[in-house]
């Protein structure tokens, strides 16, 4: 089970923090992804961070700008959000991967990944 936290209405240019918490088992072993989903637009893939939190990567329209990061003692993913723009308003998802993926190629697309939480909802005004 994945709890998302963090979201909330923030003006262009600030920041936000999202959580996501894992419990019921560990997830050290596997990849943990954002993804987000405007309203009436597909769910798109934000950033991957592998189990141990060496490697990152980032969608374009983010990159430089969101920072993922990850606690295993606390079985927690973050995802930083700086200079945010209403373009990143959505709803922010966390999940995980049931298999150990490394490559960008499955973990960017949201059908590789088996555990979602329930999302957080982040507003960015203009």
């Amino acid at each position: 089970q994945l709890q998302a936290s963090g979201g909330g209405l923030v003006q262009a240019g600030g920041s936000l923090r999202v959580s996501c918490v894992a419990s019921g088992r560990t997830f050290d072993n596997n990849a943990m992804g954002w993804f987000r989903q405007a309203p009436g637009k597909e769910r798109e893939f934000v950033a991957h961070i592998s189990s141990n939190g060496d490697t990152t990567k980032y969608a374009a329209s983010v990159k430089g700008r969101f920072t993922i990061s990850r606690d295993n003692a606390k079985n927690t993913v973050y995802l930083q959000m700086n200079s945010l723009k209403p373009e990143d308003t959505a709803v922010y998802y966390c999940a995980t991967p049931r298999l150990a993926y490394t490559s960008t190629y499955y973990l960017s697309q949201p059908r590789h990944y088996d555990y979602w939480g329930q999302g957080t909802l982040v507003t960015v005004s203009s």
